[in-house]
């Protein structure tokens, strides 16, 4: 399976669009690694950078880039809104998938030795690649930012992991490191006052504020026997946030770094920000995300915001991200793209799915074409989904009726249920063609030698195997979909009882359309033991989808 390592690197320049391009264009010229996304911003002067990839090949990418921005970028020009204190001012690695946290420390780290020895740039190495206690916080590497720099490089207990010692007055200094998925967002606020969005932020942010005696901003600072400064948290952990003012847009803001969305997600951070400025008398107006964001954290704040509107979350994923989008005011300052925003979208290559993304002439007429492919595995698949879909309908408009609200939870899980179903089918309508591609791809398989002809032979048991697997899942999917139906017609809204009475039809007939499939396919493979285990169980499960499907449809008909 393919280690996947993100990277987010920052750099100090936000407003020369062909500097940017410059250093983007080095990434994109190593194999293996996918820009995602480029984000710069003119008050910050400053580019957040996405890309991923395999190790080795990110460790190369974050290489040339650096290298380009030490190039391109000259830090005694610099000025800009957010801290900063080199060209490159972060380089962290972010374990993706089929990596652990432990390894991707070992290559932040390789490339922090690589860059340092190469290219004459303290390197700092924070978070998880961390090699002490008090480098782990970004802020402390960072503190004193690329004004005080020189000075600090003059400090023992700070000098470099790796790289010069000597002051780079060009590139600065850059810290590099491994950290769990970090979203930068940024809440909008309907003041000009950057003290007032401090003050703001000092109530959420994990941190906190300086403890003063007569809790006053005036008050003397109140510290411990050991002289250490004491401080009253947040409310909000795994939090860091200020406030500032964006030129760009005339507002304030509360700039925050979401460095464990398991603990703070983003829809705790908006709401707990826009509690906290409400009692100073500021109102949010919207919010920004800076780079990308996990799929699974919009849906949580799309599913958060529904569940505040007691509506069902059983709707699909892209309603579920609209909501998301508009409750959190993503769009008020620039139009928010999920496909270019969102990482799954940009990651999976195979988002598309040939059947399943047809509109429905489109499907109609590959169905009626010539091709053997997509034939009737595939339809059993699609009339499942249909089915799952009409019982999701019904929970759905169920959930919203007037007097219904006190009911409106156990639609929303009906109708959660039905999505999954729905998506689950959708894949395979795709997959089961698929398995047929994998059939005929075996059969033209050389078979000249011996050896080629076993490879053919073994290749077309797989596939065959592969090809019988696909419509048991339908099956099982099918029948199991077939409780929402049930639930539907005894407890849904009785104008659409009609609904769940064709969905179990459907539902039925895609059981025993998928059980043919298994049929035709299993005549072709040689472990009869696999052959009569999937045909027992299939059987089993055609004549209880048939016991269902009475049963339903006797409660339609009742009450009808």
């Amino acid at each position: 399976m393919t280690q996947l390592i993100e990277c987010v690197p920052n750099f100090s320049e936000g407003r020369d669009i062909t500097v940017i391009k410059q250093i983007t264009d080095e990434i994109e010229t190593v194999e293996g690694v996918k820009l995602l996304d480029v984000d710069p911003g003119k008050a910050t002067n400053r580019t957040v950078v996405t890309f991923v990839g395999t190790p080795e090949a990110v460790v190369e990418a974050a290489f040339l880039a650096i290298k380009k921005a030490s190039e391109v970028i000259d830090m005694r020009k610099h000025q800009g809104e957010h801290p900063r204190f080199g060209a490159t001012d972060v380089c962290p690695f972010v374990p993706i998938a089929n990596i652990t946290m432990e390894e991707t420390v070992v290559y932040a780290r390789k490339l922090a030795k690589k860059a340092g020895e190469e290219l004459n740039i303290a390197i700092y190495c924070y978070e998880f690649a961390a090699f002490e206690n008090k480098r782990k916080n970004l802020a402390n590497c960072r503190s004193g930012e690329y004004e005080g720099l020189k000075k600090k490089l003059q400090n023992p207990e700070w000098k470099p992991d790796f790289g010069t010692i000597d002051f780079n007055a060009k590139s600065g200094a850059t810290a590099v490191g491994a950290r769990n998925f970090l979203v930068a967002y940024n809440v909008n606020l309907n003041t000009t006052s950057t003290r007032r969005a401090n003050a703001v932020a000092f109530d959420v942010r994990e941190n906190g504020r300086v403890k003063r005696e007569g809790g006053k901003i005036t008050g003397k600072i109140i510290k411990d026997k050991n002289g250490k400064t004491l401080r009253i948290s947040g409310s909000l952990k795994k939090v860091k946030a200020i406030g500032w003012y964006i030129e760009e847009y005339g507002i304030a803001q509360i700039s925050m770094n979401l460095t464990d969305i398991t603990v703070t997600p983003v829809h705790k951070a908006f709401d707990e920000v826009e509690n906290k400025a409400r009692m100073r008398g500021i109102k949010v107006t919207g919010s920004e995300l800076v780079g990308l964001i996990p799929l699974q954290a919009m849906l949580d704040a799309g599913k958060y915001f529904l569940k505040k509107q007691k509506r069902s979350l059983g709707i699909s994923e892209d309603e579920i991200i609209k909501i998301a989008v508009k409750s959190l005011g993503l769009d008020e300052l620039k139009p928010f793209v999920p496909k270019e925003r969102i990482i799954e979208y940009l990651l999976d290559e195979n988002t598309k799915r040939p059947l399943a993304d047809m509109d429905l002439k489109e499907f109609v007429n590959a169905t009626a074409s010539e091709s053997p492919a997509p034939g009737g595995g595939s339809i059993a698949a699609y009339m499942a989904a249909l089915g799952a879909a009409l019982g999701t309908m019904v929970a759905n408009l169920s959930s919203h009726k007037r007097g219904w609200d006190d009911r409106w939870e156990v639609y929303s899980d009906w109708a959660e249920k039905g999505q999954a179903s729905c998506k689950a089918l959708l894949d395979l309508v795709d997959e089961d063609t698929s398995a047929f591609n994998k059939i005929m791809k075996a059969f033209k398989m050389p078979k000249t030698s011996n050896n080629e002809k076993q490879k053919r032979l073994d290749a077309i048991q797989e596939a065959t195997k592969y090809a019988i697997e696909v419509p048991f899942k339908v099956m099982k999917i099918a029948y199991e979909s077939m409780d929402i139906l049930k639930a539907m017609a005894k407890i849904g809204l009785p104008a659409s009882i009609s609904d769940a009475g064709v969905g179990a039809l459907a539902m039925r007939a895609a059981v025993s359309g998928a059980f043919l499939n298994i049929k035709i396919n299993t005549g072709g493979l040689d472990d009869k033991k696999i052959v009569t285990d999937i045909m027992q169980q299939a059987k089993i499960i055609e004549e209880n989808a048939m016991k269902l499907e009475k049963e339903i449809l006797d409660i339609v008909n009742d009450k009808i």
